[in-house]
């Protein structure tokens, strides 16, 4: 169980684009990436090249998509993933370009947010949202990785079920235990009872539930929200959990990086069961 963090592709970076993930004495991140333009072979070149320069490994590519994003409850549900219909042609085709990015760059899985998919699996939208997430999925495990789910915009049953529905050979979860909290979808030590068995990954991230009905919770330091860390680990530990900690603090600057750098040392002892 290696811990890392989220890292931008940004190769406007002069220099090694991996030399912040070093600094923190992190061997592996996830790469995150919003621009679809930038999956490239020769992006990818450079990718490989200064990784291993640098001595970090690409445990996933999480993958942003084109078009509006609003992480709320009342404009979030029409914009985020798959599941507005007017944005999910690009999305597929941005999707499908991640996948062979990740493929160029030799890693292991995708990872994006499918949107505010339906609780109701009756609802005549659910089938569509579903097809697309597997057409995305197939193409994924056509080139032979992993397209994995990240927890925030859906209850954990309704991730089991699509999960069923989907049905390929390459599904996973990247799970952000903050996200359960901050959307009010759920406990996520209660959660891994429901989809336990599909985590690959997890960020290393924490929140506050909601207390207004149309703003998230508010995201703080691990260890400082809901999310019981001692606990969720030794239940991860318990369920055979053997992927990454990926450490994802969303706000920027010197504060980032000292809870960056304290979440590391906090992760440390709560692995070891203190």
């Amino acid at each position: 169980m290696e811990i890392g963090v989220i890292h931008l592709l940004d190769t406007s970076v002069k220099g090694n684009m991996f030399q912040v993930v070093s600094e923190y004495g992190f061997h592996v991140c996830q790469l995150c990436g919003w621009d679809s333009e930038l999956c490239t072979p020769e992006v990818a070149e450079r990718v490989v090249k200064e990784a291993r320069e640098a001595n970090v490994r690409i445990c996933a590519i999480w993958a942003g998509v084109p078009g509006p994003a609003e992480w709320n409850f009342t404009e979030g549900p029409v914009t985020l993933g798959l599941v507005p219909e007017q944005y999910r042609e690009e999305r597929i085709k941005a999707l499908k370009g991640w996948a062979d990015f990740a493929a160029w760059v030799g890693a292991p899985a995708i990872i994006t947010h499918c949107g505010f998919i339906p609780e109701n699996m009756t609802d005549p939208e659910y089938p569509q949202v579903v097809a697309a997430i597997r057409e995305v999925a197939a193409y994924c495990e056509s080139k032979g990785i992993g397209f994995w789910f990240e927890t925030g915009q859906e209850t954990p049953i309704v991730l089991l079920r699509t999960i069923e529905r989907v049905g390929t050979s390459n599904l996973g979860i990247n799970l952000d235990p903050a996200n359960l909290v901050l959307y009010g979808k759920g406990n996520p030590i209660d959660a891994l009872d429901t989809i336990g068995s599909y985590v690959r990954n997890i960020h290393v991230k924490d929140g506050l539930y909601p207390i207004d009905g149309d703003r998230l919770g508010e995201e703080v330091r691990a260890g400082a929200g809901k999310v019981n860390y001692p606990v969720f680990i030794r239940k991860l530990k318990e369920i055979g959990f053997t992927g990454e900690y990926i450490i994802e603090r969303e706000i920027s600057g010197e504060e980032q990086r000292k809870d960056i750098l304290q979440t590391t040392n906090d992760l440390k002892l709560w692995m070891q069961g203190e």
